[in-house]
């Protein structure tokens, strides 16, 4: 492992009597640069769809676009498992920041360089490299979620902090939005408008990393802090074990990962729900441009409605599987993929004409679909030791972003094009269905505890 990204060693513990105010500031401060930081590559994530409306004019067909959005999917997915495993042996300060940096580079040079966009096979690769990077972002916030909030909290803050997906998503649509404008505006004699997706969110996303990287702290003991455990005494289980012993690559996937029933089942359920979530948000520009007759404007709104809409819903969700139903996720991520199938059959099966009620079927499928993705998130951090978070998560990540996303991509940009919008929709109803019913499978899982 490269020095700089190595764990900081344990400092020379605090006096007592400065412990808790030293944790109670450095909590919300490293609580606030996951956050931002976690915003800031969602700045970079989904650029493309907005720019593929133009793409599509230039001659690209949905299914050649399809494969080149699926790149992102095909790399986070597997970066996301990779970089989980380095990650759990890393600096979080420095990891996080690291992963923004490189993104934008791989943005910059998607808007300034018109080579990376003239074929499908220059978008692929530019667009992988964006998605590995783009895996070095939940890791390290997912071990500085464990390592400061200890088992009882963790869920609301687990949701909280989710909900960083949807203000950098919701951003960026407008964000990017404008950037065409000015593109097309301020060309530099050779820009053609659409490049302005990836440059304008990616100067944001620079001054993001900065802030981010002075507010983390990996681990509390690096700032003279004991175990968030022994500070707040609630332990994950009977034998009051903190974990904070440096665990082997070895340790990490064969004593407590890949051996481990529950993150199987979990990962599964997330090939669902990724297939749904990224299914309806990748192509919703086109469809709503090609079926309801959006302007691109008009499209971007919406786009923007679905992220933020998660914001209220993803809370509801952390809270009712906390509070109603007592710390199990199942029960809440089936419920709230019903609430997902029913919106998607109305955001399908209402006719052009009623902007409203797709912007509303919009709303209500983001309000809904985000609550599931942060559980399995949550149930990945909850079954396994602190010091593997990032390779259970990561691994989850895998089989959500290659079979999941991925297919949503690749299989529904094909079947669109092959048997039109409507078969479309019945295969996205399908895995709907799919999802709802894998949550079935951890219902009386709480915890390390079945019960």
């Amino acid at each position: 492992m490269f020095n700089f990204l190595k764990p900081p060693s344990p400092r020379k513990p605090l006096p007592s009597d400065e412990v808790d105010n030293t944790y109670k500031k450095l909590r919300l401060q490293v609580f606030l640069g996951i956050f931002i930081g976690y915003a800031g590559y969602y700045l970079l994530r989904k650029n493309f769809s907005l720019a593929m409306p133009d793409l599509i004019d230039q001659g690209f067909s949905k299914g050649q676009l399809g494969i080149a959005l699926s790149a992102v999917s095909i790399a986070y997915g597997f970066s996301k498992f990779v970089m989980g495993m380095v990650s759990d042996r890393s600096n979080a300060r420095v990891f996080l920041s690291l992963g923004l940096i490189l993104t934008v580079i791989i943005n910059l040079l998607l808007g300034f360089v018109p080579f990376f966009t003239s074929g499908i096979l220059i978008m692929f690769i530019m667009l992988f490299l964006n998605g590995w990077f783009q895996g070095m972002g939940w890791p390290p916030s997912g071990r500085v979620l464990v390592h400061w909030y200890s088992v009882s909290e963790r869920g609301s803050k687990t949701a909280l902090w989710n909900v960083a997906h949807n203000v950098g998503g919701g951003l960026m649509a407008p964000i990017a939005t404008w950037g065409i404008s000015m593109t097309a505006l301020y060309n530099f004699g050779y820009l053609k408008g659409f490049e302005g997706a990836f440059i304008y969110p990616a100067v944001f996303a620079i001054i993001i990393a900065i802030i981010s990287f002075f507010l983390v702290r990996d681990t509390p003991q690096s700032q003279g802090l004991p175990p968030i455990e022994v500070y707040r005494d609630d332990y994950p289980n009977a034998s009051k074990e903190t974990m904070e012993t440096e665990l082997t690559t070895k340790e990490i996937l064969f004593k407590y990962v890949l051996n481990n029933k529950w993150v199987w089942a979990i990962a599964f359920a997330n090939i669902f729900v990724y297939f749904v979530r990224y299914g309806v948000l990748d192509w919703a520009p086109v469809y709503l441009s090609e079926e309801k007759h959006f302007d691109m404007k008009e499209s971007g709104w919406a786009y923007f409605l679905y992220e933020w809409a998660g914001i209220p819903g993803t809370l509801l969700c952390g809270w009712l599987s906390d509070k109603l139903f007592k710390g199990r996720r199942g029960p809440a991520g089936f419920f709230f993929m019903l609430g997902v199938t029913i919106f998607v059959l109305i955001y399908w099966l209402n006719p052009a004409g009623n902007p409203w009620i797709d912007n509303l079927s919009l709303v209500a499928i983001g309000f809904l679909i985000y609550g599931p993705v942060m559980l399995i998130g949550l149930q990945a951090l909850d079954y396994v030791p602190k010091k593997a978070a990032g390779t259970a998560a990561g691994l989850t990540g895998l089989f959500g972003y290659l079979f999941g996303a991925v297919m949503a991509n690749i299989v529904l940009g094909f079947v669109v094009d092959q048997f039109g919008w409507n078969v479309g929709f019945i295969l996205l109803t399908i895995v709907s269905l799919l999802a709802m019913f894998s949550f079935i499978l951890t219902w009386n899982k709480r915890g390390q505890e079945t019960v």
